[in-house]
């Protein structure tokens, strides 16, 4: 289906042209007719199938029918990084449009809690919000929602899984009861089906099934004892010194201890975690993007949302913990049609784990030989639930064993804003994209 089909306002067609938005995605062919026919909506799709297009392009097209009084829509997100990045896309989507947005989270300055706070009494029209960082703004009083038509809950899944339920049930009992209300989740556990119950008004369902990773990725894995992960890293590293790569470490720990070693060895590599503050993550970032380092160890903090284009090769430290995070960390590299590599270091405690992957994803990754100057590895065994601490090689690597690491329009065209709409930035630069910390809670 193409975005010509979907009937929007002239101006929002000029700012799809102007992206080279031209077919929709299957999310967002079966979601923005629902969307706008001013229905409820449960949807079940993952991280990169567009569906933030989805929801964002029928609301954009109903504000430009209307005259919002205050603040339209509130988008709740799990992390500042897919807030920044909704706000980011919201840029893109109303460079032709009078519609404005604004990113509310947590972990800034007094700066930064000052232009929140005048964007929300300024009624903005788009509010993309954490959840406590919102709850924060709502106590001070100042937060008008009596106006609001939209709510839309991205990643509801893992809003839950961070236990947000409470505060997003906070949220949604000061809103206006006649909104419009949309879900989207990358899976759909009963939790998720509880909640779309409690705020849901006789929703609309749609599933788009996960996809698996891009064919042109080349797949492998090494099983590995622990003491051999950092020379493995090295040995892969050490013939790929011009090639963009990320290393993915889920322990902040092993993360921090790698980056070290792989400095110490002469690699050009910076390392992202949330003990780092926001302005050193946006800057070794931006190193990163401008190829001034090549090599990039970060936790989970980048694996979803972040768009870096041309990485050449992304490697699992360990096995990520939810199957899901396997597709959407190995996703970074291969996009617009390149090729790239993925690899996983797989210990004694992380086979079940992997066996999981590799259902999910419908396919055995191939096992690869360790260099030969690392000795053996242990036994890939998907179905033993631990890790046997006798056997080859125990004494010889030293290993230990440790745990498991459109809704009605009114008349007239809206017209009283700027053509070219003002989205509050807090004066982030273009080139370097904000990273979120670690989950926020308040």
């Amino acid at each position: 289906m193409y975005f010509s089909e979907f009937g929007f306002d002239d101006e929002l067609m000029d700012s799809l042209d102007a992206m080279n938005f031209n077919e929709a995605t299957p999310i967002q062919s079966q979601a923005i007719p629902v969307i706008l026919d001013g229905k409820d909506l449960i949807a079940c799709a993952q991280t990169g199938t567009g569906k933030t297009a989805a929801y964002l392009l029928p609301v954009i097209d109903h504000l430009l029918y209307t005259t919002p009084v205050g603040i339209d829509t509130v988008i709740l997100v799990p992390t500042r990084e897919l807030a920044i990045q909704i706000d980011q896309q919201m840029e893109g989507f109303g460079y032709y449009v009078p519609v404005n947005s604004t990113a509310i989270y947590g972990g800034n300055d007094s700066g930064e809690w000052g232009r929140q706070r005048k964007a929300i009494e300024d009624g903005a029209d788009m509010v993309i919000a954490t959840p406590g960082r919102l709850l924060q703004h709502m106590a001070m009083g100042y937060v008008d929602f009596s106006h609001v038509k939209h709510l839309i809950l991205d990643e509801a899944d893992r809003m839950l899984d961070m236990g947000f339920f409470d505060d997003i049930m906070q949220v949604v009992k000061q809103l206006p009861t006649d909104r419009q209300t949309l879900m989207f989740s990358a899976t759909m556990p009963p939790k998720i089906r509880n909640l779309a119950k409690e705020i849901l008004n006789d929703p609309a369902e749609i599933s788009i099934a996960i996809s698996k990773p891009a064919e042109n990725i080349k797949q492998g894995a090494y099983v590995v004892y622990d003491p051999q992960k950092n020379p493995l890293i090295k040995s892969i590293l050490k013939s790929r010194k011009d090639q963009s790569i990320i290393v993915f470490s889920s322990k902040k720990q092993s993360c921090k201890e790698l980056a070290i070693a792989l400095r110490r060895a002469g690699f050009n590599s910076g390392v992202i975690h949330s003990d780092l503050d926001q302005k050193t993550r946006e800057d070794v970032l931006l190193q990163f993007r401008n190829h001034n380092i090549n090599i990039l160890v970060a936790t989970d903090i980048i694996a979803r949302g972040i768009d870096i284009k041309e990485i050449d090769m992304v490697i699992n430290y360990d096995v990520p913990r939810d199957a899901e995070d396997y597709v959407h960390r190995i996703g970074r590299t291969a996009r617009a049609q390149s090729s790239g590599e993925a690899y996983t270091l797989i210990n004694e405690n992380d086979m079940q784990a992997f066996g999981r992957i590799e259902r999910l994803i419908e396919k055995e990754v191939e096992k690869l030989k360790l260099p030969e100057e690392l000795g053996e590895g242990p036994a890939y065994n998907p179905g033993r639930r631990n890790a046997s601490r006798n056997g080859h090689g125990g004494q010889q690597h030293g290993r230990q064993s440790q745990g498991k690491n459109s809704q009605g329009r009114s008349q007239g065209h809206r017209s009283s804003k700027n053509k070219h709409a003002h989205h509050s930035k807090g004066g982030k630069s273009n080139n370097a994209q904000s990273l979120p910390s670690a989950p926020e809670t308040n």
